[in-house]
């Protein structure tokens, strides 16, 4: 029965073509048979962009209602093509399945489309989109104000907190200082025959917190990256052998020590003493966690810094580094200690037991030296430091040693001090002549350059402040050396950025004492000028 709906559904005997309607008009039947392509093309053209569309657009909400419209318009297209072919060819009965079935889908969409429409309509438009984006622009405003505030919050609490250390650590040292020369004087007025001893032991105590206060200002240099760096290419193998004896002694008995170190080695190019002071700082810093008893690694090796985890380090760049790993058995670090472990004056020592800022100055030689540092801790399971200095191909130099003993001059040769300070300038001219040198100085660069204006005599080394009134030390050695070629130069510094220190290293060829300066150092570093070829 079906079969023969379909045969005479299909059956076109009995019907005439569209185009007996038409008269055969030529130009009525190429009218339709135009407008009818155009039309199809257009239709079919339709489901092919919207196929592209959903395609490469998946994150599109109602990505299957395009399909579903895709399909209706393919349909309405085939509905055209029929109705040219239907002009000579009277496929009635095909064209009204293909109706039928457009008819259908026109039916679904519509149904699908109703239903879906408050969700439709709850899509954004491109204004609000616009406004929302406004809004999210605003509020990052906002929230990137509440963050400076936080941290210049922050920021003041830190310099707070520091400001409040060096007070207290600088304090206690002026005590000793001050008290121990009122000493002095009261014992010089009421000389005995035990004064001297007593002299000698006031004055011993006064050098010593003076030396304390001169190793707190490095340390707070250091944590301010400020410290001028002598870099020299080393291999940290040989650093860390040539110490060991010393680390041993630092430790207890009960402390094992151990140095592990890696082979094929890379060399790194930092400042030596600075280097040693970091790694001392840590092993102390161990010793006093494990409370004289567990052990202590300290391993090397070569390192990789990938895109990942620099990423997440601000200013570590890709690339090759030397890895140091100071690690020890001790209680660990729980989180708050380890976020705060770097920050100036905190510790977690007994009162007086530390200043708080042996991690300070670690941190700040790494990070002046282009490295990075880490800390991996886990209370109950011990602390591992890990510092990343910058692989260098550079050749490491061989280790000098020197007789740290005072060494004078032969009576002959001159030295110009220009020193701002009075009673630092005092200081080194007594020194110099003490130790059988000839001394020109003068307050200023203009009251130098005139003396020698008026004499011009030779001298053999230029020793000068970098941070005076008018011209700076690097200015003014410019212009002797201009009026005497060849001038060796020595620098003096409390604290200096710009003259003769960039990017926290001494610039090439400059020699530099960094105040206070003893005279062992001041006889020593002179020789060594006055004796180079």
């Amino acid at each position: 029965m079906m079969w023969a709906f379909f045969q005479n559904l299909l059956d076109t005997s009995l019907f005439a073509p569209h185009g007996i309607c038409l008269l055969w008009e030529p130009g009525l039947i190429w009218l339709h048979v135009g407008s009818d392509v155009l039309t199809a093309l257009a239709y079919f053209s339709i489901p092919v962009v919207l196929t592209i569309f959903v395609m490469r657009r998946r994150d599109v909400e109602f990505g299957w209602i395009f399909w579903a419209f895709a399909i209706f318009i393919m349909a309405c297209g085939l509905t055209h093509v029929l109705s040219i072919i239907t002009l000579w060819v009277p496929i009635y009965g095909i064209q009204g399945i293909v109706k039928a079935i457009t008819a259908v889908a026109s039916v679904i969409t519509a149904a699908i489309l109703w239903p879906l429409l408050p969700r439709l309509l709850a899509i954004p438009s491109p204004a609000q989109l616009h406004e929302a984006q406004l809004a999210l622009v605003e509020e990052g405003r906002y929230r990137r104000e509440a963050e400076d505030m936080l941290r210049q919050s922050q920021k003041m609490e830190a310099i707070g907190h520091l400001t409040g250390g060096v007070a207290h650590d600088f304090n206690n040292l002026l005590t000793i200082i001050i008290g121990n020369l009122e000493i002095a004087e009261r014992t010089v007025n009421n000389w005995t025959d035990g004064s001297q001893a007593r002299l000698r032991r006031v004055i011993a105590s006064a050098a010593g917190g003076a030396q304390r206060a001169i190793v707190l200002t490095q340390r707070l240099l250091a944590f301010a990256r400020r410290q001028p760096l002598d870099p020299k290419p080393i291999n940290v193998n040989q650093l860390l052998q040539g110490m060991s004896d010393f680390f041993q002694r630092t430790l207890s008995e009960n402390i094992e020590l151990e140095i592990v170190g890696g082979a094929g080695l890379w060399q790194v190019e930092v400042d030596p003493g600075e280097m040693e002071a970091g790694i001392l700082n840590l092993v102390v810093n161990a010793r006093d966690a494990m409370a004289d008893r567990g052990s202590l690694t300290i391993e090397t090796s070569n390192a990789f810094i990938d895109e990942a985890y620099a990423q997440q380090h601000a200013d570590l760049p890709v690339g090759q580094y030397v890895q140091i790993a100071v690690s020890d058995t001790g209680p660990g670090m729980p989180k708050e200690v380890q976020e705060r472990a770097f920050d100036p004056f905190f510790t977690t020592k007994e009162p007086g037991l530390g200043t708080g800022l042996g991690l300070s100055q670690v941190y700040g030689f790494v990070k002046q030296s282009g490295g990075h540092v880490k800390i991996y801790s886990e209370a109950g399971l011990g602390t591992t430091i890990k510092i990343y200095l910058p692989r260098s191909r550079k050749t490491a130099e061989a280790a000098i040693e020197t007789d740290s003993v005072v060494i004078g001059g032969s009576g002959h040769e001159t030295i110009m001090v220009v020193e701002d300070d009075p009673d630092v300038r005092a200081y080194l001219v007594e020194t110099l002549e003490g130790l059988d040198y000839r001394i020109r100085f003068a307050p200023n660069a203009d009251q130098a350059l005139s003396d020698f204006e008026r004499d011009p005599s030779p001298i053999d080394l230029l020793l000068t402040d970098v941070v005076m009134p008018g011209m700076n030390g690097r200015q003014f050695a410019g212009e002797m050396q201009k009026r005497q070629p060849g001038l060796r130069v020595l620098f003096m510094t409390g604290y200096s950025r710009n003259a003769i220190v960039h990017n926290g290293r001494l610039d090439a060829g400059v020699s530099l004492l960094q105040k206070p300066i003893p005279q062992a150092t001041l006889a020593a570093k002179i020789r060594e000028m006055l004796d180079k070829k």
